[in-house]
C-alpha cells in the first residue's frame, strides 16, 4: 500500500463550506442522523468522480485473482468467469490469464466497470457474496496507474504485493 502522506488530499468539504450546520437530531434507530432533504441528488449517480475516467476506459478496474497451481482454484476462477459473463454481459471482461501479468502477482482475469450505479452497485455487491476464496482488486482508472492500484485501490480478501516498478518505470 502506498504512503498517504506521499499525496495531497483536498477538503471533502470543498464546495460545501458555509452552510448552515446539519441538525443533531437522531432517525427512528436512535443511532443515525436524520439528513435534511438534498435539492438534487448527487452527479456521483450520474458518473464517476473526477479525476475517475468516464470514458472507453472504464471508471473502475476489478481484478480477480487465483493461485495458478492449485487446481480447485483454476477450477472456481473458471466457474466465477464463465457466471460473471453470462449474469453481468454488458460488463467488459477480458480473457483469463494463467499467469502473472503486468503488476499481478497471480493469474487473473479483469472486468471493467462503466457506470456508478448500475454496474458498480450491482456487480460489487455480487462479488462480495460469489468471489469464494479468491481476492479481488478494485481500482479506480486516472492519470496515476501507480496510486490507482496503490492508495486508491480496495481489495476483497487476501490483499496481495503487486509489482509497483512497472508504474516507476512508466513515469522515468
Amino acid at each position: 500500500m502506498a504512503d498517504p502522506s506521499l499525496y495531497t488530499y483536498p477538503s471533502p468539504l470543498e464546495g460545501y463550506q458555509g452552510l448552515e450546520p446539519l441538525p443533531n437530531e437522531k432517525a427512528s434507530d436512535g443511532k443515525s442522523f436524520v439528513n435534511p432533504p438534498a435539492e438534487k441528488k448527487s452527479e456521483a449517480y450520474n458518473s464517476f468522480v473526477a479525476p475517475i475516467s468516464n470514458g472507453i476506459r472504464g471508471g473502475f478496474d476489478v481484478h480477480i485473482y487465483f493461485l495458478q497451481v492449485d487446481a480447485e482454484e483454476v477450477k472456481f476462477a473458471a466457474e466465477l468467469w464463465e457466471r460473471i459473463r453470462r449474469e453481468f454481459p454488458e460488463l467488459r471482461i477480458y480473457k483469463v490469464w494463467d499467469r502473472p501479468i503486468g503488476p499481478h502477482p497471480l493469474a487473473m482475469f479483469e472486468v471493467n466497470l462503466f457506470t456508478p450505479v448500475e454496474q458498480f452497485g450491482a456487480f460489487i455487491p455480487w462479488l462480495v457474496v460469489n468471489r469464494g476464496p479468491l481476492s479481488a482488486l478494485i481500482h479506480p482508472n486516472t492519470d496515476d496507474e501507480g496510486r490507482d492500484h496503490t492508495q486508491r485501490a480496495t481489495w476483497m480478501g487476501q490483499p496481495l504485493p503487486l509489482n509497483l516498478k512497472l508504474f516507476k518505470q512508466s513515469r522515468a
